[in-house]
């Protein structure tokens, strides 16, 4: 029997604001979210957008095949993760959102996954001890909004290395999410469990299937793809064909409704796969805590701390968010601004910083070409990334002068 696991991210970024010249002097502290970050602008409309194409019709579809399938005696199984930020938009946009995934949780076949609270790159950093607070900060809203604990993790867009893997499980996380990169897997199939190396951790890996899970997530509207129409009877096939345990598809829950609209099919797709999946013999739904119950690691999965993997373009590493001069300045003056944030003992300023980390915003600094660059391009709110550097230049001086009054005073 093959498991299919289904993960589906939820996040949305406070964005900033376009900042040609930034004079916020008169200025309070508390009052810095709403000068830096386009929250009632931008980040209000897109919500709204998001939620209409996206949150409210496929939640409504997924509990529908949840509850259907179960009267036939089967199990659909969903598992999300929602960022703090996208909580936090919920709770200042549209509450109802919320109220549609507790619904969800409360079929018991969806689990909720671990995450950074701020969507970060603080698992990037030398010491871990952000990142851990982060992902306790998730911990802690989760609970307040759902009443579970997640017990799986899976890190901002996936990142991964030998050291996340240990501070993952030190937290006490029981498995891990991530990309099932060629360059780590080599011949091996992303199909099955995987562990670090044993002088390191033992927390179970599941890898995404990326061939798998883009056909939905990035051709499933191509028609100049081959394959194309995608129909759920014949990727329910390619899934029942699959050699291994565990067919991991991992993508971003804006897939459906957002990046293929209602008129391409997707919805009809999503509310029939779970139906054919479980119509072929050799296949069922298990979330990812049962996975790592069920199935045992195969072999190690290695990656050193400085070549770390992600989901994100051909590369699957690290250099959609540090791959230029632009991101990595931005990336090491914010590490560099840690310890004075937190020495001013300021709630506010800290709140901006742990803002000012969400990974979305050094993703728009990305000047990659082809096609990659086009899915830059299409989620940033900036015309260019040369805008969006000088947006959050202004931001960032801003701010560090904050921070020095705060703490000369």
């Amino acid at each position: 029997m093959t498991s299919v696991c289904l993960y589906l991210k939820v996040h949305q970024p406070w964005r900033l604001r376009s900042h040609a010249f930034l004079d916020s002097s008169d200025k309070e502290h508390n009052e810095l979210h709403d000068h830096y970050f386009d929250k009632n602008g931008l980040d209000k409309e897109i919500f709204h957008r998001v939620a209409k194409k996206c949150y409210y019709p496929s939640n409504d579809v997924i509990k529908e095949a949840i509850e259907d399938l179960k009267e036939r005696g089967q199990d659909f199984k969903v598992a999300f993760s929602l960022t703090g930020t996208f909580i936090e938009q919920c709770r200042e946009f549209d509450p109802g959102v919320l109220d549609s995934f507790r619904d969800l949780v409360g079929t018991g076949n969806v689990e909720i996954l671990g995450e950074t609270y701020h969507h970060s790159l603080t698992s990037l950093f030398e010491a871990h001890d952000e990142f851990e607070r982060q992902v306790e900060m998730h911990r802690n809203i989760v609970k307040e909004e759902f009443g579970v604990e997640p017990t799986v993790f899976s890190n901002t867009e996936a990142l991964y290395n030998n050291k996340i893997a240990q501070s993952v499980e030190d937290m006490g996380f029981g498995g891990i999410i991530t990309e099932g990169a060629d360059r780590v897997l080599g011949w091996r199939s992303p199909n099955y469990l995987y562990r670090p190396p044993e002088d390191i951790a033992s927390i179970p890996i599941i890898t995404k299937n990326y061939g798998l899970s883009d056909d939905i997530a990035f051709r499933f509207s191509a028609r100049w793809w081959d394959k194309w129409p995608l129909t759920a009877d014949k990727f329910a096939e390619w899934v029942s064909s699959c050699e291994g345990e565990v067919v991991n598809l991992s993508m971003d829950y804006e897939t459906f409704g957002e990046h293929h609209w209602a008129d391409s099919g997707i919805f009809s797709f999503l509310r029939s796969l779970p139906g054919e999946i479980l119509a072929r013999e050799n296949t069922d739904f298990s979330n990812p805590s049962e996975v790592v119950e069920k199935y045992e690691p195969k072999g190690t999965f290695d990656v050193f701390e400085y070549d770390s993997v992600s989901w994100a373009d051909m590369e699957r590493d690290d250099s959609a968010w540090l791959g230029n001069w632009m991101q990595q300045y931005i990336f090491e003056e914010l590490k560099m601004l840690e310890d004075y944030v937190k020495e001013t003992e300021n709630e506010h300023l800290l709140e901006i910083w742990r803002k000012l980390l969400t990974s979305d915003h050094l993703y728009y600094l990305c000047n990659k070409g082809m096609g990659d660059g086009d899915v830059h391009s299409y989620f940033s709110s900036f015309d260019n990334h040369y805008d969006a550097f000088r947006s959050f230049v202004e931001v960032l001086r801003d701010f560090k002068q904050r921070v020095r009054d705060n703490l000369s005073n």
